[in-house]
């Protein structure tokens, strides 16, 4: 079982809650990323996630690792989908498992903020009026004709 996914179905959020499941755990947060409707004022009508799979699980991994470090009794399981995605679409899971509950939020937060950081999945919104490749997942590096071109596409 895999901890760590880029998939082009619909993830399913059971399984990677069980991948973190265990009986120490006392706590079991999951993040669940959708595709809203209404962002900055427009309306979105889907999003399209493109990414490159081998960096983006090397990258997860690494979020493990610098969360072992804060929260050495955690366990950290993360999906995400690439593809076209529509409203209400589920685009990314991450269950996180602790001993106690408010390492659970806190490590799940930890980890969906290094993901947008670090994590190299781009990110292409459909609207109303148009299309556009957003960049990064904070929205801080545009790339108008999609990823960045020295990252290599599967």
């Amino acid at each position: 079982m895999q901890k760590f996914e880029i998939s082009n179905v619909p993830i399913q959020v059971d399984e990677v809650t069980e991948k973190v499941t265990s009986r120490n755990a006392g706590a079991i947060t999951v993040f669940i990323g959708t595709v809203r409707e209404m962002t900055k004022g427009k309306k979105t009508l889907s999003l399209e996630y493109e990414a490159y799979p081998p960096m983006a699980i090397k990258m997860f991994e690494q979020i493990e690792a610098e969360m072992l470090e804060k929260w050495p009794e955690t366990k950290l399981a993360i999906t995400h989908r690439v593809g076209k995605l529509d409203i209400s679409d589920i685009a990314v899971v991450i269950a996180v498992s602790s001993p106690h509950r408010k390492v659970a939020y806190e490590a799940n937060e930890f980890a969906i903020d290094r993901i947008k950081q670090i994590v190299p999945i781009w990110k292409k919104e459909h609207w109303e009026d148009g299309t556009a490749w957003i960049g990064d997942q904070l929205e801080n590096v545009p790339y108008p004709d999609g990823s960045p071109k020295e990252v290599p596409h599967d």
